[in-house]
């Protein structure tokens, strides 16, 4: 099983009044995953966007575990716990330069035709673009 590693900066305007890496950034992270894994399995959203579909994100949820600062950079995990016809579920996990766990995400989210905004089921050659980077014992 493959994953999406990626490290980014912390800047000033993502810490929050008590100095550290404001809860509402995780989420933009967590999407440059999305992105990235979309890309990596050669579905880009600019590309999907043209076929009639695209990803909408129905559920997220963040557990903290220690605060990440300014100056540090977050080396991101991403990969993919389920794979169903018209959705998926995405795992996260944020490291500190230490390499210490800072906080685990999980996004949930359906595919929907963009006419429609119905959920769109993924043919059988789309859900195999994914196999690759799906891990089912999390």
């Amino acid at each position: 099983m493959q994953k999406i590693f990626f490290d980014l900066e912390i800047y000033s305007y993502q810490i929050d009044f008590i100095g550290h890496v404001n809860n509402a950034v995780y989420i933009n992270w967590m999407e440059i995953g999305r992105t990235k894994l979309l890309e990596a399995v050669g579905m880009p959203t600019h590309e999907i966007f043209k076929q009639g579909f695209a990803p909408v994100l129905i559920q997220t949820s963040i557990t903290y575990k220690s605060p990440l600062y300014l100056g540090e950079r977050v080396q991101v995990e991403s990969w993919l716990s389920e794979l169903r016809n018209a959705s998926a579920t995405l795992q996260f996990r944020f490291y500190n330069p230490k390499k210490a766990l800072a906080a685990e995400g999980v996004q949930k989210g359906l595919f929907v035709d963009t006419q429609t905004m119905r959920p769109k089921r993924l043919t059988p050659e789309e859900r195999a673009l994914f196999n690759s980077y799906l891990d089912q014992s999390v």
